[in-house]
């Protein structure tokens, strides 16, 4: 079994973590997963603190394993959100959109392990300098927010950069991935796209189909324009905003205003039309609807497999 010290110190069978996603990973996905052996996480997103209490404790209900809250800290309800994470003590708490040095004093002071997702080696430092237990380095191919830096090349560098545990994101939805991830330093893995198919998971159903019907040449990166890119899903939506995001007559808030709204009719509607859905390169990899326990199990069983049989390479 594939072991690391993610496993020991959290209490994992897996070391694996799903990603937090707005609209998606909530309370019942990451209930599943972490019944599952892995580490579930609730998506705080954009929504207040009383969403996000309701969710934790709506998880306790559903699980007795720990798991995890992803704090978004563009969002306007980030301040009460942290007090939220430090009063209800979620076993970790992951970030993204920022950094998230100012709240990290009272998290860790909860007991909570602070592991922030980075897009470069500058802020892996940043965050372990504050006491991070562990980074995940998230290399573009993921879906929603990217950086630049594939996760090939960013994961062994954060590795070399950093004295705390490294995971890998980005581009991972099967034991080919994990084994990679080994291979490149990380002690385990975080995946969202391949939990978006998950049995457990409540976003749409239009939204599942599209992801398991993806290509390898199906998804898109918008947004630069704004320095916030996003990928996603090729859609109606993506091939307009495109269009707008390419036009200089289009300024920077209508740019702004045609997303607002977007991943919700996604993932709540399945709106095909005028939904934008968020997921990674690994979309064309996932290939059906299965529980998280499959997902999880699979994934493990094949990276496991992989690792004992590199030897055959080696003369």
């Amino acid at each position: 079994m594939i072991t690391s010290v993610l496993t020991e110190a959290l209490g994992l069978t897996f070391p694996i973590f799903q990603g937090g996603m707005a609209w998606i990973s909530d309370a019942e996905l990451a209930a599943a997963v972490s019944n599952a052996g892995g580490l579930g996480i609730i998506s705080a997103m954009n929504l207040d603190a009383d969403y996000l209490r309701g969710q934790i404790r709506k998880c306790r209900t559903l699980t007795d394993k720990p798991f995890g809250v992803n704090v978004m800290l563009m969002s306007p309800y980030v301040q009460e959100v942290a007090r939220v994470c430090a009063e209800e003590k979620p076993a970790v708490v992951t970030t993204g959109a920022g950094l998230p040095n100012a709240y990290m004093k009272d998290w860790i002071a909860a007991g909570i392990k602070v592991i922030p997702v980075v897009p470069s080696t500058a802020v892996a430092k940043l965050v372990a300098r504050a006491g991070a237990f562990a980074v995940i380095a998230e290399g573009g191919e993921s879906g929603g927010h990217v950086g630049d830096l594939s996760t090939m090349t960013l994961v062994p560098q954060v590795v070399d950069a950093v004295r705390i545990p490294v995971l890998a994101a980005g581009g991972i939805a099967d034991g080919r991935g994990v084994a990679a991830a080994y291979m490149l330093g990380a002690v385990g893995v975080q995946c969202g796209t391949a939990f978006l198919c998950a049995s457990e998971c409540n976003v749409h159903e239009a939204y599942k189909q599209k992801v398991v019907a993806a290509k390898d040449i199906d998804t898109v990166v918008t947004g630069k324009r704004l320095n916030h890119a996003v990928r996603s899903l090729r859609s109606p939506f993506t091939r307009r905003y495109i269009e707008k995001e390419f036009d200089p007559e289009t300024s920077g808030e209508e740019l702004e205003s045609l997303g607002v709204g977007a991943l919700r009719k996604a993932a709540v509607e399945g709106d095909t039309e005028e939904g934008c859905f968020l997921a990674g390169q690994a979309s064309a990899l996932v290939k059906c609807v299965q529980p998280a326990k499959n997902i999880i199990q699979s994934m493990f069983a094949e990276g496991e497999a992989l690792l004992k049989g590199a030897s055959q390479w080696v003369k």
